[in-house]
């Protein structure tokens, strides 16, 4: 993967990674979730076990610590950003940021990227200064798309 933030590293998920996903995600999206549809931990938790995969999932390191996690999961005609999940001890800090720009930089332009994000959540801004645009809103989720061109003619600058 293109390079990183100073401090940063990937690994490949594990089977075994899938309680530290499911925490993650409580920490990260309860905050947004909670007030939408309320918060059901054994839900959540069992969300994250049906759709970890862990052939297409890394666990973001920061100071060689476990602080977040991202899934490109391939589909027939799109390619899907899931479980970014970042501590919040670590947001703010330009590292997600630099995540999504070596993701971008390394996808394949043969198909679109797609994530869906929460209504409210910061998130959101990061995905649209990469180039995601809005295809559908539900009241909770947002779905977002960025077209293969958008990735060949440019990544967002840091």
């Amino acid at each position: 993967m293109t390079a990183l933030a100073p401090g940063v590293s990937l690994r490949p998920a594990r089977p075994g990674d899938v309680d530290t996903v499911a925490a993650l995600k409580e920490r990260v999206l309860r905050g947004d979730l909670e007030p939408l549809v309320g918060w059901d931990p054994a839900r959540s938790r069992a969300r994250v076990v049906e759709h970890f995969s862990p052939a297409h999932t890394w666990m973001i390191l920061v100071d060689g610590e476990t602080a977040g996690t991202i899934t490109l999961r391939p589909d027939r005609d799109a390619l899907w950003l899931e479980m970014f999940y970042l501590d919040e001890r670590h947001q703010g800090r330009g590292i997600g940021s630099s995540l999504l720009r070596a993701v971008l930089k390394d996808a394949p332009v043969d198909r679109p990227l797609r994530l869906q994000v929460l209504v409210g959540s910061a998130a959101l801004r990061l995905y649209e200064r990469h180039g995601f645009v809005v295809e559908e809103n539900d009241g909770v989720d947002i779905w977002m798309r960025r077209d293969p061109r958008a990735a060949a003619e440019s990544v967002a600058a840091p």
